[in-house]
């Protein structure tokens, strides 16, 4: 069968608004799409096309949402040389073939209405935005479903070449000519609309399509944006969902927008939320304070008695930072500072140098550990302080466990040099024996650990301090 195989709820209308969901990734993205659409008072369906992959949840919470949901088997991709997560794309075809709707305003996933696009049902009976390269963009379409339509292109979906390698591709080439269609016009009076035959093809304005990647380009909106319809956030890897897309794309605040307002259709969904994930960024809260306590638990309170080290530490306050400790002779100090010479003799001269990349490695491998434990559709804020969170949290384990590592080593080569020195007594530390420790390092320690705090908290600020709301900048700073 070529039509829907199932529906969740009832036709109310013969025009309707209709979007597809292949998986539960971009269910979030429907539901703001919905309720973008449902704030320009529309009384138009809303319909979903489900595929198998789309879970039994997801459905109940898209119905909750006002979506007609209709479950469809995909169209398998007949095109070898093509990306991956193209399989299943040729089944937005199936839209041609919605025949109980007189009209279809067909939206991606990824696309928010920021204003009404009523009109865009008076369109003929197939419309697209032409994008660069004299190409059309298949995110936004008013398609006019006709069952011989959508027969023929069944019959040609195998012959016709598709350069995308998937359904934008295949209706470039079935919809010849379309860059020489002309552009719909919205505002024409009733009598010429119906007074002219129906246009097979008319092109869309950019106020229906505006392409975030040509924002992101030119840092700006090639059109008034308050005159804006539709924005589509065509990024692949920034997607509007994406906690860390919205501090890279100022277009996503509109998302974002939309999102912190949807209901709470069922239980723990207001404002975009999924019940899941708000146990885990629960737990991913708590989980590193907990691991930093127990690191601070074994470094610190093994050594010594609770009670010793808070005394230890009212002494310290109480001398101002130094901590005296008994006389020392000076055959002492004689001895540790030949023991000082022979230990930092054996230091090899490559250390400082593994130390750099070992330090530079593990803040790599922390950044991505922790973008990959933060789970991705939480709201900016979360998954930023998450992200910091995790990122200091592994980084203190893997520089530790270096630092920990190097200590080790240098502690068997100084009992090395110890065995040989004729006053090996002189080779363990003990605070008893006459030593002073000032404040200085500490204090160094302290400037050093605020400063990179101060740095890593300003950083991400850097692009909204200057302004920069794009990742390449034109030379003029202007595109007509």
């Amino acid at each position: 069968s070529t039509t829907c195989d199932g529906a969740l709820g009832s036709q109310s209308s013969d025009q309707a608004y209709v979007t597809l969901l292949y998986g539960d990734e971009f269910l979030l993205g429907v539901r703001v799409l919905g309720k973008s659409i449902r704030d320009t008072q529309s009384t138009k369906d809303r319909v979903v096309l489900v595929s198998d992959g789309v879970s039994h949840y997801a459905k109940k919470l898209l119905k909750a949402d006002g979506w007609l949901v209709e479950h469809i088997s995909l169209l398998a991709n007949p095109n070898q040389v093509r990306p991956k997560r193209f399989w299943g794309v040729y089944t937005k075809l199936k839209i041609f073939n919605m025949t109980q709707y007189k009209k279809v305003v067909y939206l991606d996933a990824d696309t928010i209405v920021v204003k009404s696009i009523e009109d865009l049902f008076k369109c003929g009976k197939f419309c697209a935005n032409l994008k660069h390269s004299e190409k059309l963009n298949s995110g936004v379409m008013v398609v006019e479903p006709s069952e011989k339509v959508f027969n023929d292109m069944m019959s040609k979906v195998k012959t016709l070449h598709s350069y995308t390698g998937g359904d934008q591709g295949f209706l470039n080439s079935y919809y010849t000519g379309f860059a020489n269609a002309h552009v719909f016009e919205p505002d024409l009076s009733p009598d010429t609309l119906h007074s002219r035959p129906v246009p097979e093809m008319e092109r869309l304005s950019t106020l229906y399509n505006a392409d975030v990647g040509l924002y992101m380009l030119a840092n700006k909106w090639m059109v008034d944006e308050e005159q804006l319809h539709v924005i589509h956030y065509t990024l692949g890897p920034l997607k509007p969902w994406d906690w860390w897309t919205s501090w890279l794309l100022k277009p996503v605040d509109v998302w974002q927008n939309v999102r912190v307002q949807l209901e709470d259709s069922l239980p723990g969904t207001g404002g975009g939320r999924n019940p899941n994930d708000e146990l885990l960024v629960k737990f991913l809260f708590v989980l590193p304070l907990f691991v930093l306590l127990f690191c601070y638990y074994r470094t610190f309170l093994q050594t010594r008695s609770m009670c010793g080290h808070i005394r230890h530490l009212y002494y310290k306050f109480r001398s101002g930072g130094a901590i005296a400790y008994s006389a020392v002779s000076s055959a002492t100090i004689n001895s540790n500072q030949q023991f000082s010479n022979s230990a930092q003799s054996k230091v090899p001269v490559f250390l400082g140098g593994i130390s750099i990349f070992v330090c530079f490695m593990a803040a790599v491998v922390s950044l991505a550990l922790a973008l990959s434990v933060v789970p991705r559709q939480v709201m900016p804020w979360t998954g930023m302080l998450l992200m910091y969170e995790w990122t200091f949290t592994i980084f203190f384990l893997l520089f530790g466990c270096y630092l920990h590592l190097i200590y080790k080593w240098g502690k068997l080569v100084g009992n090395q040099v110890g065995s040989s020195s004729s006053r090996p007594g002189t080779l363990d530390y003990d605070s008893g024996k006459g030593h002073q420790r000032h404040l200085s390092c500490d204090v160094a320690t302290w400037y050093y650990g605020v400063g990179m705090a101060f740095l890593a908290i300003a950083a991400p600020s850097l692009p909204c301090v200057f302004g920069i709301t794009a990742l390449f900048l034109s030379s003029s700073g202007n595109i007509e």
